[in-house]
């Protein structure tokens, strides 16, 4: 039964990425809130499709620590879910992301429509400098700017290393850091393509102010809580 729900749910998630890429291509001359309005909707009903048809839903704990204006969301990465969902509990935002997915036939199309700070990880020192000059332009737009610290998706109970590139846009910009923990990765694992029934816990944390901070400071800041909240949600085994 998980396995015909899972194929139930990838037939819809794909077919609505093919749909909405190309009506997301009539949005192209309109500003970003008019796109970002219409794509962000792809998001939303493949999220409400994942609960119908795999019963994964979540829950949110921290909406009050949300501020009033945008910042930047360092958040742990588990799972396709988080790249989801991010985009309805933080919008309007762009990710930090490898410049290779804008060259995913259909679902780059969205992306690239999004303008997304696409980096090429090869040219470190260079993507780093693109990290902050672009972050800085968006932040200044009224956006708010997704970073994964790990990188790349960590399986539950395990930890990457917290690169430092968004806690240095964080001291470059003055822009506070709101962390984020969720064990996504219970219920929908990476490289699987089974999905489980279940409440993802999502925890947002306290805004951590970037001004009078190092970059190293900040970092520590967000590894910690979020470390620590995942130590409380991570399923024991």
């Amino acid at each position: 039964m998980l396995l015909l729900r899972s194929i139930l749910f990838a037939l819809g998630m794909w077919c609505s990425i093919v749909v909405f890429a190309i009506l997301a291509l009539f949005t192209a001359p309109f500003p970003f809130s008019v796109r970002y309005g219409f794509i962000s909707q792809w998001a939303r009903l493949n999220l409400w499709w994942l609960a119908l048809t795999c019963g994964v839903r979540y829950q949110i704990e921290g909406r009050e620590n949300i501020p009033q204006g945008n910042a930047i969301v360092m958040s742990k990465h588990q799972s396709t879910w988080e790249t989801l969902a991010l985009q309805v509990i933080f919008p309007p935002q762009v990710w930090v992301m490898k410049r290779e997915l804008l060259r995913v036939p259909f679902f780059g199309w969205g992306l690239a429509l999004l303008e997304p700070i696409a980096l090429d990880r090869k040219a470190r020192g260079k993507a780093r400098q693109q990290l902050i000059e672009q972050g800085v332009q968006r932040l200044e737009s009224g956006r708010w700017v997704v970073i994964f610290p790990e990188g790349t998706r960590i399986p539950p109970g395990e930890k990457g290393r917290y690169a430092l590139g968004g806690a240095l846009l964080a001291q470059e910009s003055g822009y506070p850091v709101v962390p984020m923990a969720h064990n996504a990765g219970e219920f929908w694992p990476r490289r699987q393509f089974i999905k489980k029934p279940g409440t993802i816990q999502v925890r947002i944390g306290p805004a951590i102010e970037s001004q009078g901070k190092s970059a190293q400071e900040i970092n520590q800041a967000v590894e910690a809580w979020i470390e620590g909240q995942m130590e409380e949600i991570t399923f024991k085994r």
